[in-house]
């Protein structure tokens, strides 16, 4: 006999050596939290982000090394009707004495009026780091309070970048608390539910919950390789929830079926980690393939994301396959107490005749359609799934912009008032140029002249009173304009500003200078290049997914047909979840039903993301399912009855783990901002036409259709032929009745 495979010997040493493993772990777990803290965090900056050339437009103006301290704003407005000029001069003298003397004030500007005279705005300088402004704005905005109450025939209120940023981190922070807080008890309910039993529901959550502990530490460590962004740490957090509990889930399960049938605790775990073991390490290969794929964008936030899913994804298949059985060992039937009663009864394995588990009730009649009529089946399901993927090749890509921030705070409701009332505060280009010092003067004059034919186009705001505001670098050489358009950051018209300033407007004035240099940026040229980079880099990325995840199926199942058949099963449930998203999010009928304003586009970094993650998790339950089936084929079963006995024998963790995963997805679509909505739908809705229409209809379905093709291989792929196993599995469900 052959050497057991390294992940039964991996189990065994760790069932007979529990506490050595359990030791391990969490001292492994310990440091790398603990080295990872001690490291430090190296956080990507503005020039690892540059995409495009409105990634070049910021490094230009990052080059002139500008002072630009952070500016709120005081705005005075009327409750009603006309403003009160004497009342909001009042309120302006007022604010601004209060204001000269808080700490943090640098320069209280002066006052500056609408062109309608429907507003007055009040320009506040603060002092210190940019960066923290926000969480040093509090004192102002008290004193402004202090104004309003002063002077209640006018509205006062606080309104600019510190002053957002300060009540969208006092939302968004509530909303992210508000789900981390969530996540654990709707996980720990869901497994309570699928197991019946306190402490094997909660070992997948304690082993998850580690393994993100540990993978957060190993990032820190990495993002001195590969800078960190603010989305990593809550990409582990998600990622690693939901394969931390599905391995556990597959390898727990399958030891219980095991000592369900009479199985010794060591057998049991030894069985598990030949099969489900086995399947956790394709699975987890899978998705960081598929995670890998993320490097190739060439984009600092994409690789951030990448390198922490990866290391999370890999300390958790680390974790299922030591410290789980060592913990299953210790425990032994333990870890089915205490039982929940009625849940108990439900859901506990259970052997019918011959030993074999008995078949569940409903699964049976869900394959009946596709074992009996495949070829109808297959067309029908298949046909749903294209209908519902066919939206996506009308998808729009964009980035969220002010408009798309919600409205709940004051200081959001002040800033749609402010941009009311001064155009220019809103939607700006803002145009870099570099050029020699000695050309700086002509520099100026073309900026100018560009500034006064933008202020003619309908297209553009007008110019303030007191003329175009060009800054210009101590040295010189870099000149930066701001072109405001009154129109939102996502309305076609911003685009076309963008696009006539881009190609006209700007090489006509500044392309004859000597050695200048220039681009056009701000929010909408962020955007637009941002969905241009994914466009670009979607095809490479799926490409290299596709290939390295077709070999890896062919080397774990040593065929070809499951190999292909796998990849194109998942492209079409991502193309169902991009289909999905278009159809919700990008006309406004469920605006009401899920809480949001559609932006008419979907978020520009969501494609990407979506398909590398969903492709990934995906393969969690294809993997699983695949190897239950190929067990009935190994152990001489037909292939109708292999089909069933893999289907039905997994359907249960399948279930249970895409319930973990839609349940945890669907609270971030609770969250406020358009992103997060987007983000946790689509999850959500692709994990349940995965787990559901995918598995259930379509997979069986075609291999049904495909019959001893579904194994077909090249002679040099091709097994050996392996001898009988010892426990062969149970017949097919359909031929075994439920009494």
């Amino acid at each position: 006999m052959g050497s057991r495979p390294v992940t039964v010997r991996m189990a065994r040493w760790s069932a007979e050596h529990p506490w050595r493993a359990i030791a391990l772990w969490v001292v492994f777990v310990a440091v790398c939290f603990v080295g990872g803290n001690a490291a430090g965090l190296n956080e990507a900056t503005s020039g690892d982000q540059a995409i495009g050339e409105a990634g070049r437009a910021g490094l230009i103006v990052d080059s002139g090394a500008f002072a630009d301290p952070a500016v709120d704003i005081v705005l005075i407005t009327s409750r009603g009707g006309a403003l009160d000029q004497a009342a909001a001069k009042a309120a302006a003298d007022d604010a601004t004495a209060r204001l000269r003397s808080v700490t943090g004030v640098a320069e209280v500007g002066q006052p500056v009026s609408a062109r309608d005279g429907s507003a007055l705005l009040l320009p506040i300088t603060m002092s210190g780091d940019p960066e923290t402004a926000s969480d040093r704005v509090q004192p102002l905005r008290d004193a402004t309070a202090a104004v309003q109450g002063a002077h209640p025939q006018v509205r006062v209120e606080q309104v600019g970048g510190p002053s957002i940023g300060q009540a969208l981190d006092d939302t968004l922070g509530k909303d992210f608390k508000r789900a981390e807080l969530l996540s654990l008890p709707v996980t720990l309910a869901i497994l309570i539910i699928a197991f019946g039993a306190l402490i094997a529901a909660s070992v997948p959550v304690l082993l998850a919950l580690s393994s993100v502990a540990a993978a957060m530490g190993l990032s820190t460590l990495a993002s001195h390789l590969v800078p960190a962004t603010d989305t990593t740490s809550p990409v582990i957090l998600l990622i690693g929830m939901a394969v931390g509990v599905d391995y556990s889930l597959f390898y727990i399960r399958r030891e219980r079926e095991e000592r369900a049938k009479g199985r010794s605790g060591l057998d049991a775990v030894e069985i598990a980690a030949e099969t489900s073991g086995h399947a956790v390490v394709v699975s987890g290969f899978a998705v960081i393939i598929a995670m890998a794929g993320l490097l190739l964008a060439g984009d600092v936030v994409f690789s951030s994301l990448a390198v922490g899913s990866i290391l999370v994804v890999a300390v958790a298949v680390t974790g299922s396959l030591t410290v789980l059985p060592a913990l299953l060992a210790r425990l032994g039937r333990w870890v089915d107490r205490p039982r929940v009663p009625l849940l108990w009864r439900l859901t506990a394995p259970r052997t019918g005749r011959h030993g074999q588990p008995r078949a569940p009730r409903l699964w049976p009649a869900v394959l009946r359609p596709a074992l009996r009529a495949p070829v109808a089946t297959l067309v029908i399901s298949v046909g749903l799934l294209l209908a519902l993927a066919a939206p996506a090749l009308g998808m729009k890509l964009k980035f969220p912009g002010m408009e798309d921030l919600p409205r709940t705070t004051p200081a959001m409701q002040a800033y749609d008032r402010l941009t009311a009332a001064f155009p220019s505060t809103g939607t700006n280009h803002v145009v870099a140029v570099r050029a020699p010092a000695e050309q700086a003067d002509r520099v100026r004059a073309a900026l100018t002249d560009l500034a006064g034919r933008a202020a003619g186009d309908p297209l553009f705001a007008p110019t303030e009173a007191d003329g175009p505001k060009i800054q210009v670098s101590a040295d010189r050489r870099v000149s930066v304009l701001d072109v405001a358009t009154p129109y939102s950051s996502r309305d076609d018209r911003s685009v076309r500003s963008l696009e006539r300033l881009r190609a006209d407007l700007v090489p006509a004035e500044l392309r004859s200078i000597p050695g200048i240099e220039y681009a056009v940026g701000g929010s909408v040229a962020d955007s637009e290049d941002y969905a241009a980079h994914v466009r670009s880099t979607l095809p490479l990325v799926m490409g290299f997914v596709l290939v390295l995840t077709f070999l890896v199926m062919v080397l774990t199942f040593r065929s070809v047909v499951v190999a292909a058949s796998s990849i194109v099963l998942n492209l079409l449930s991502a193309g169902a979840a991009y289909g999905l998203l278009v159809l919700v999010f990008q006309g406004d009928w469920a605006e009401g039903l899920l809480g949001f304003t559609s932006m008419g586009a979907i978020v520009s970094w969501l494609p990407l993301f979506l398909f590398v993650v969903l492709f990934g998790l995906s393969m969690d339950y294809h993997v699983f399912v695949v190897s239950r089936i190929r067990e009935g084929v190994r152990a001489g079963m037909p292939n109708r009855d292999a089909i069933s006995y893999g289907i039905t024998s997994s359907a249960g963790v399948v279930t249970s783990a895409a319930i973990v995963m839609v349940g945890v997805f669907s609270i971030f679509a609770t969250l406020s901002t358009i992103d997060m909505k987007q983000l946790g739908i689509g999850l959500a809705a692709a994990i349940l036409l995965d787990a559901t229409i995918i598995r259930g209809v379509v997979l069986p379905a075609l291999m049904t259709l495909l019959g001893d093709a579904n194994w077909w291989a090249p002679r040099f792929l091709r097994e050996r032929p392996a001898s009988a196993p010892a426990d062969p599995p149970a017949p097919a469900p359909e031929l075994v009745p439920v009494p």
